[in-house]
């Protein structure tokens, strides 16, 4: 018989796939940046440290998936990073911007300004963890549920890199602000559909339209890249009520039962 302590017992291999992980810390650094600089009051550097996040956000899923090293420690560690830089440093740069001066209207209740920025973050928090259960239950594909948090956050800092490149106070823009921070909010936990970029197919053919918009787009990006940045994102976020509207519309009526 061979003896106890020859018998060796198999070890689990432990430790994380890197390459990842280090886009998903870009997301993380992307959103402590821009909370750093927005308390500085640099707001174009804030915004663009949440875009720089967001490059990082859709990278780390493009990289997991086409490596095959996804795992639950990257999901989860995907998430907390998302919540930092989408949900609490794009509220910041909000509320350090312009909705911090709400608070100069007594008749407001000199709070309106903290809570519209809470409530983003509460509502960032909401879509995060409804996204995290539809994937678990396969039920994240083809379309996604409620605003995504990086679109909301591209809204949210797209308008006050626009507005500080064109040279507009916060203290003039509390009303436009606190209707997108809020706007923004609803969105997220909303049922309304938005389209998933993660259901285009780029090795497949497509008009030769297609690509003269896309350098189109890029064009006015290089010109005026804050106005452009907020246009498409504010655009993309109408989508979800206009297609609701529509599909409300072509739905047929319901036959009255006699």
């Amino acid at each position: 018989m061979r003896r106890m302590e020859d018998m060796t017992i198999p070890k689990h291999r432990r430790g994380i796939y890197l390459l990842p992980n280090l886009f998903t810390t870009g997301t993380l650094f992307g959103g402590f940046y821009a909370i750093v600089a927005a308390i500085k009051g640099q707001f174009e550097p804030a915004a663009i440290a949440v875009f720089i996040a967001m490059i990082c956000d859709s990278l780390d899923g493009l990289v997991a998936r086409k490596t095959n090293t996804a795992s639950e420690f990257g999901k989860e560690y995907d998430s907390l990073c998302d919540m930092v830089a989408f949900g609490v440093g794009t509220s910041l740069v909000m509320y350090m911007f312009s909705l911090r001066f709400l608070s100069e209207y007594p008749w407001l209740g000199g709070k309106l300004g903290w809570v519209a920025a809470f409530a983003y973050t509460a509502c960032a928090a909401l879509r995060l963890a409804r996204f995290n259960v539809l994937s678990s239950r396969g039920e994240a594909k083809g379309a996604f549920f409620g605003l995504p948090s990086p679109a909301a956050a591209a809204v949210m800092v797209g308008f006050v890199w626009m507005a500080d490149e064109f040279g507009f106070e916060g203290a003039q823009l509390v009303v436009p602000t606190a209707i997108i921070t809020l706007g923004t909010a609803i969105l997220m936990v909303s049922n309304l559909r938005f389209f998933s970029l993660k259901t285009v197919k780029l090795t497949e053919r497509v008009p030769f339209r297609y690509i003269v918009f896309v350098v189109g787009v890029l064009t006015l990006f290089a010109l005026k890249p804050s106005l452009i940045f907020f246009l498409v994102f504010f655009t993309y976020a109408l989508t979800g009520p206009i297609g609701g509207l529509l599909r409300r519309i072509r739905r047929p009526p319901v036959a009255a039962t006699p």
